[in-house]
């Protein structure tokens, strides 16, 4: 399935535009999560249990009671206005299923890369993916409970992230919350493309 950024539909006769939005980031930051959280349908998950086949392949530290990992995407829907729909494609987050990526790419608007301040190195190669295809982003910081509280200029200082890039935090969990991630990688979008059409 390949949407065309923000473009309607050819034909469309009144059908509402389709936009597609990846949410990537490392191992256990949250994405099924985000996913579940702000989709209007149940979600297509591809949750499978973590086994002892994992174990020195998978680093859990800092996510030591996860016991689940998608093993090929997650899939959501939200209805924005009746002129706009956000088609939701969570990455895998392990690097065995990276290979997956650029055909989830495929057509993207925009991706929000999750982080996790436990561990914000995870975030370096959604970061680094997203920088290189030219693909606009947003990093939303998922606050997790008992994990170090950082402000924005730390998270931006330590993903080594352009001024343009938004920093926002975020809880994964709440509905809200991720619908406000989703308007700021909208709009940032937006912005970017009206900037180079100048």
């Amino acid at each position: 399935m390949e949407f065309a950024g923000s473009e309607p539909y050819p034909g469309a006769g009144g059908l509402p535009t389709a936009v597609k939005i990846l949410i990537a980031g490392g191992f256990g930051a949250g994405k099924t999560t985000m996913v579940g959280a702000v989709s209007e349908i149940s979600p297509l998950q591809t949750e499978e249990v973590i086994t002892q086949t994992s174990e020195g392949v998978d680093d859990l530290s800092g996510v030591e009671g996860k016991t689940t990992t998608t093993v090929a995407m997650d899939f959501g829907r939200i209805t924005i206005s009746q002129d706009l729909v956000l088609y939701l494609f969570g990455t895998p987050g392990q690097n065995r299923f990276w290979f997956m990526w650029d055909e989830l790419a495929l057509g993207a608007l925009g991706a929000i890369v999750l982080a996790d301040t436990r561990r914000i190195e995870d975030s370096f190669p959604a970061v680094d993916y997203f920088e290189h295809r030219g693909t606009s982003f947003v990093v939303a910081v998922n606050r997790f409970d008992g994990a170090c509280d950082f402000d924005v200029e730390e998270v931006r200082y330590a993903l080594d992230l352009d001024p343009h890039v938004p920093v926002v935090m975020c809880d994964a969990r709440s509905r809200e919350s991720s619908k406000l991630v989703l308007v700021t990688l909208l709009e940032h979008a937006m912005a970017s493309r009206m900037a180079a059409v100048r």
